[in-house]
């Protein structure tokens, strides 16, 4: 293969980000892992048809958020490893088309994967319903004719469909209803989902103010957003005792606890000015994404010990 097929190859693989793939089938994952505590028979064929059609759905949205925020992108002088896009379309790897071809692509390829494996589930329609809202909301997180991310409600909409809708998938794929408990188990995710976004879109917020795209540190400003931030991030502990009331499982509400030094410290950086530092937006990212997987893991551990 020539050498300029390898690189644009390679760039078309970093492109989709693959290395996010991994918080996604984490989340899916953990929704089977419910399904089964709640009594359901794991099917190994519906559960890996899921995955793969979730994943390409995953895929689509990754595509098209670099294409629709190229210019955003291109304005922005502060990326990071964890914000700002794959950085593959402003270095000029590709051309942005390629993204969005790429999107179209899997869009069609999670479509087609659900419609074969739903009638396999417990459930048929309603997995295909779950697949469907969860794949609109991704894909109009950046992308028209919402336009989410733009118009201040990325964060709370990414919030609910990334851990929240993927995680339901999982369960719903294997026990084909929807129940209270895959929701209480995603609340605490969601909480921090809504606070790694804001926190990615921190060293965003040049460029997206210069391109006119409002998400909420741009709109408030991170004084201002400070405040929500704090509040979610506390919310996603402190709602503990009332979700446990409610039907989660203690060893499950325990288990998130063990992140909470790591909540502690990102709250403690943002109270101590850390949004105005470039210099720890590398960091702050990384833990962001640390808290909510990390949370994922030991949720999903909980469930493992009790079955």
């Amino acid at each position: 293969m020539p050498r300029t097929l390898w690189k644009q190859t390679a760039s078309l693989i970093a492109l989709g980000r693959p290395l996010h793939l991994l918080g996604g089938a984490l989340f899916y994952s953990l929704g089977a892992v419910t399904a089964i505590y709640a009594g359901a028979t794991l099917s190994w064929v519906t559960a890996l048809g899921g995955l793969l059609a979730m994943l390409a759905a995953q895929l689509m949205a990754h595509y098209s958020n670099d294409f629709f925020d190229f210019d955003a992108d291109q304005a922005n002088p502060n990326p990071t490893q964890w914000s700002g896009g794959s950085r593959v379309l402003p270095a000029g790897h590709l051309p942005p088309q390629v993204a969005l071809i790429a999107s179209l692509v899997f869009a069609v390829l999670g479509l087609l994967l659900i419609l074969w494996f739903a009638p396999q589930t417990p459930a048929p329609l309603l997995t295909v319903v779950v697949f469907l809202v969860a794949a609109f909301f991704a894909w109009s997180y950046s992308s028209p004719p919402l336009w989410l991310n733009r118009r201040r409600l990325g964060e709370l909409f990414g919030a609910v469909t990334v851990p929240g809708s993927t995680l339901l998938l999982g369960f719903v794929v294997q026990r084909g209803s929807l129940e209270l408990l895959p929701l209480l188990v995603a609340i605490p995710l969601c909480l921090m989902q809504f606070g790694q976004l804001v926190t990615v879109n921190v060293p965003d917020a040049e460029g997206d103010r210069l391109v006119g795209k409002h998400t909420l540190i741009v709109w408030l400003g991170p004084d201002r957003m400070r405040g929500p931030y704090l509040a979610m991030l506390a919310l996603a502990y402190l709602s503990l005792p009332l979700l446990v009331v409610a039907g989660l499982p203690w060893p499950v509400a325990l288990a998130v606890l063990i992140t909470a030094p790591i909540a502690l410290w990102l709250g403690f950086q943002v109270i101590r000015g850390a949004w105005y530092k470039p210099a720890t937006w590398n960091a702050l990212g990384f833990w962001s994404i640390g808290l909510i997987v990390g949370t994922a893991l030991c949720e999903f551990g909980a469930f493992l010990l009790m079955l």
